[in-house]
């Protein structure tokens, strides 16, 4: 595709300026038309594709999945091995480190700021020697598949704004996410499951997810994200109501596809065609949906490589394995959040459970792709929405402490779907306070994502409000360094 055809993909209208209006009220009402907006309803609740006719170039990833860790890790504990904030643990932050910085008002008041060595053991691993803590055993054991990017930025420091920035491209609601955005440019390999579907770990606290992270904002609705729960209906109102047969479901929609198409004949309704569309996904889901969240079928040894808790749905091990099933499906975009990351105090004992329950699957989740021949193909990630200080928030008390927000800089791991692995990209300063260099901003990673499936994050638009929106807004830059 052309720049010039690109531009003009809004979604409503045809490449070719014509909308199914014009097109409809040139051939006026009779059978042509009647066929034509038939033959768009087909199109529309079958093939499933996107606007772009053919990806800019060559993608090295067919699909994403996303490993949210929401809460902010900290990344002085997980990745970023500095030695010079060992010697000056205790210490001030030095003036000329800050540089006057934001805090947050959690810290920003304290008396002092003290910096704190991160209590735990770091070693190097795999032929690359990437540096990782002792909490992440498993993944260590895959630091030569992995790409660590360790001066990832961001400008917001509260969660709210910073998940949402790492989700849709703004700290402000209202903007499609990224899983919205692939499924609109790129629509699903499957026309029987969802193209972006999210998990979420079960009875988890931390901060609030809304649906917003995984709404299609100013999108139509068909492209915002469907979450599966735990439990005996995985997708909420799919199962049909006591009593009432799939014949009669079927019957129903049937009926129901009819009116819609008389009303298409008057006018286009792209919000009509959405809820054509999702009528029947819903139905095709009814029979899909039970099969790929039924892991019995998975060996025993599957298990032993997930962990124990895989067995148990909902849990952040279970997610990951069905990730792996929804990506073997041809489901687009997997959206994981597992909260629980933000270690304002109790760091120690905070920061080792919460890898306890990623670690292993984590680590599973690229070995088992690795095995099946998919890795080559699907893009992996595993980050938060921000950093933590390299200074103490409250007291330096024994294993009590915490670290405050840090969106100045921050660590995040990607693996497959053309990404270098057993590299490390970007640095801190010595005591891990700011970027040293090759920073990545947050619209610079999803210029990237987009770059590795195929498209240029400048030429994927949406017309809104007389304006053409894109994920990366008016910046953004490829990381060619981290591309194989």
């Amino acid at each position: 595709m052309n720049a010039t055809t690109s531009q003009q993909c809004t979604g409503y209208d045809s490449p070719l300026g014509l909308s199914r209006r014009k097109v409809l009220q040139s051939f006026g009402m009779g059978l042509g038309s009647i066929a034509l907006t038939q033959m768009e309803c087909a199109r529309m609740l079958h093939a499933r594709e996107g606007v772009l006719d053919q990806v800019h170039h060559t993608p090295k990833a067919k699909r994403v999945i996303y490993l949210f860790q929401s809460g902010g890790p900290s990344q002085l504990d997980l990745f970023d091995y500095r030695p010079e904030l060992e010697k000056a643990h205790g210490q001030q932050l030095p003036d000329e480190i800050r540089k006057g910085q934001r805090l947050t008002a959690m810290s920003g008041n304290q008396a002092s700021l003290p910096m704190v060595k991160s209590p735990f053991k770091y070693t190097q691993h795999g032929e690359s020697g990437q540096w990782i803590s002792e909490v992440l055993p498993n993944i260590a054991d895959i630091a030569d598949d992995i790409c660590i990017v360790r001066s990832m930025h961001t400008e917001a420091i509260n969660h709210g704004p910073a998940v949402t920035h790492m989700q849709t491209g703004s700290q402000f609601p209202g903007r499609p996410s990224m899983g919205a955005w692939l499924d609109y440019g790129l629509g699903t390999e499957n026309d029987d499951l969802p193209a972006f579907v999210i998990l979420v770990t079960k009875n988890k606290g931390g901060q609030p997810l809304l649906t917003r992270l995984w709404g299609s904002g100013f999108l139509p609705s068909r492209y915002q994200g469907t979450r599966f729960r735990s439990g005996q209906d995985p997708v909420l109102y799919l199962s049909n109501p006591q009593g009432l047969s799939a014949e009669a479901r079927r019957q129903m929609l049937d009926r129901l596809k009819d009116l819609h198409e008389l009303k298409l004949q008057k006018q286009s309704n792209p919000d009509l065609e959405s809820r054509i569309a999702q009528y029947e996904l819903a139905f095709r889901m009814q029979q899909s949906i039970p099969e790929v969240t039924n892991t019995a079928d998975e060996p025993e040894h599957t298990f032993k490589l997930y962990g124990e808790a895989a067995k148990n749905p909902g849990s952040y091990s279970a997610n990951c394995l069905l990730a792996r099933r929804l990506a073997e499906r041809g489901v687009r975009f997997i959206q994981l959040y597992h909260p629980g990351w933000d270690q304002h105090g109790g760091l120690i004992g905070g920061l080792r459970n919460q890898a306890k329950e990623t670690d292993q699957a984590s680590a599973a989740l690229v070995t088992d792709l690795k095995q099946r021949g998919l890795l080559d193909d699907t893009l992996i990630i595993w980050g938060g929405e921000f950093g933590r200080t390299n200074y103490c928030q409250g007291k330096l008390n024994g294993e009590n402490f915490g670290r405050d927000h840090h969106p100045r800089c921050f660590s995040l791991w990607m693996a497959g779907g053309g990404i270098k692995g057993g590299v490390t990209h970007g640095e801190t300063d010595p005591l891990g306070y700011n970027i040293a260099n090759n920073g990545v901003h947050v619209h610079d990673f999803h210029a990237t994502i987009l770059h590795l499936l195929g498209i240029d994050h400048e030429r994927l638009t949406y017309k809104y409000q007389g304006r053409r929106f894109r994920l990366t807004d008016v910046h953004g830059e490829v990381v060619s360094n981290i591309i194989r």
